[in-house]
């Protein structure tokens, strides 16, 4: 408000000069101050009227109905609208792997810090990592990338509204708007894309609402001295590396002995080992039964059991809860509009993202196929050809097998296609391979035995060709390397096509492609 003041002023100078001057002057003059004055104004843009009828409406404005909204506009030239009520980008961009990718860096370096006295560096710190510096220098990223993607729905032509949407039929979607007034918009088609948000701790844990979950860990000022991580998904995995990495004396509570319990064994036991030898404190078989906090210094007391005992962790700056997330599908008409749900709220979508009912699709997190980013997208851009493309995309579709993911843990995990068990499963035991290795990577060479990281690859192999089914990676690199056999596994490759590339040395990834 002070920056409008200030070039309220100038603006009332300007007109009074112009007295003097030509008309065209002062119209040039008033049109610059104008311009500048909405360029440093906080409040917000005054709306353009909405359109009252498009071919698609986007509700959710991530990284798959982005996706969806612009093809469908930008490239085969449908009206398109997209209503998010929150920041653009969605988790992926806000409070996920953007911001996350970034603190994973940060990790990075104090790690790389530390390796380097034994390369013969002597690397002195003149004062304590300054976190708060690097959190406001990630907000301002994440700014940048929000500014991006509304340049982006312009350039497309893509109608963006800032608001809550909620179904009224198959064709009508209700908007509030910022102001508080709504409006109706019919549409050909509707997309959900709404995503999810993190699950809460049971109600049954008291002064469990003393802690923040996996968005508010984005928020966190000050590098806790202390934190208390409940989770065993990639997510609470993740922060723990990245906190104990930093510096932060760090509390991992799982339920059971081991986490990542989605990947292959050999990934839940090696990650998990590592990270007892970095020093992450892991409370394994563990539940919370009441959390307090002390109303002098603001610090929290975790009780808990763990195994056949009970303990309580004190003096712990931050509690976060990263069990998982939600798919956002209340409070938005979908029921009203006769769109299935199943148990767990997902909404029920076939291999084409079709809902339950006709012109109502659903993609990303909020359908709970994998809920990754780029899966979102892909998703999004198919659903747009194959709406908007013609003949040639009627059958349009993402495939959901052999999906590669990475885990940023300490170190890298990458896993794409069936674990062991699952492999055995559909296959049968006696029709797998297991080919595996186990090393250390060069890295480590100049290093006391007690510093060096563990490495370890699979491949499961089935039948008589050999196909690659599965393939599982951890160690230095693993989340850059396994983009490429990715692809070699998405086209069908077998071991005897993975031994046929020639290595390349001195690489960790080399060990893939010579395996016996």
């Amino acid at each position: 408000m002070q920056a409008l003041g200030i070039f309220s002023r100038i603006s009332a100078a300007t007109t009074s000069t112009a007295r003097l001057t030509s008309f065209s002057a002062s119209k040039t003059a008033a049109l610059r101050i104008t311009s500048l004055s909405r360029h440093f104004s906080t409040t917000p843009h005054i709306m353009a009227p909405i359109s009252k009828e498009t071919d698609l409406l986007v509700i959710g404005g991530g990284s798959g109905g982005l996706g969806c909204a612009r093809m469908a506009s930008g490239k085969f030239g449908a009206k398109a609208m997209i209503v998010e009520a929150g920041r653009l980008g969605g988790t992926c961009v806000n409070v996920g792997c953007v911001p996350k990718k970034v603190t994973f860096n940060a990790a990075a370096i104090a790690e790389a810090i530390h390796d380097s006295k034994a390369y013969g560096f002597s690397v002195q710190e003149t004062k304590p990592f300054d976190f708060t510096t690097f959190k406001h220098k990630r907000d301002a990223y994440v700014k940048r990338l929000n500014d991006i993607y509304e340049r982006n729905l312009a350039n497309d032509k893509v109608e963006y509204v800032h608001g809550w949407a909620r179904l009224l039929s198959k064709n009508e979607v209700e908007i509030t708007l910022d102001d508080g007034t709504k409006t109706t918009v019919r549409a050909n088609k509707i997309l959900v894309a709404v995503g999810g948000e993190p699950t809460k701790p049971t109600s049954s844990i008291p002064g469990a609402e003393l802690g923040t979950n996996s968005d508010g860990f984005f928020d966190i000022e000050t590098l806790p001295k202390k934190v208390a991580i409940v989770g065993a998904g990639y997510i609470a995995v993740e922060f723990a590396g990245m906190l104990n990495a930093l510096g932060s004396e760090t509390h991992l509570f799982i339920r059971h002995k081991t986490f990542l319990r989605a990947f292959d064994p050999m990934i839940q036991e090696g990650v998990t080992n590592e990270y007892e030898r970095l020093g992450v404190h892991l409370h394994k078989e563990s539940a919370q039964t009441k959390i307090e906090k002390d109303p002098s210094t603001g610090k929290l007391t975790i009780h808990y059991k763990e195994g056949n005992g009970e303990g309580k962790l004190e003096d712990v700056d931050h509690l976060i809860w990263a069990i998982g997330r939600t798919p956002m599908t209340k409070n938005i008409g979908l029921e009203e509009a006769g769109v299935k749900l199943d148990e767990k709220g997902y909404i029920v979508t076939d291999e084409f993202q079709n809902s339950s009912v006709d012109n109502i699709f659903a993609l990303g997190d909020v359908s709970g196929r994998v809920e990754l980013t780029p899966v979102a997208i892909a998703a999004g851009r198919r659903l747009a050809e194959r709406l908007y493309g013609g003949e040639q995309f009627r059958a349009a579709r993402i495939d959901y097998s052999n999906i590669p993911s990475v885990v940023f843990a300490h170190p890298e995990v990458g896993s794409i296609g069936l674990t062991e068990p699952q492999a055995e499963e559909q296959y049968g035991r006696e029709n797998l391979k297991i080919y595996k290795t186990s090393f250390t990577a060069m890295y480590y060479a100049m290093m006391e035995p007690e510093d060096k990281g563990p490495t370890k690859y699979k491949v499961i192999c089935a039948g008589p060709e050999e196909k690659v089914v599965g393939l599982h990676i951890m160690g230095l690199g693993s989340g850059e390397m396994l983009q490429g056999f990715g692809v070699a596994i998405k086209m069908g490759a077998t071991k005897k096509d993975l031994d046929s590339c020639i290595a390349i040395h001195p690489t960790s990834a080399e060990e893939l492609v010579t395996l016996r």
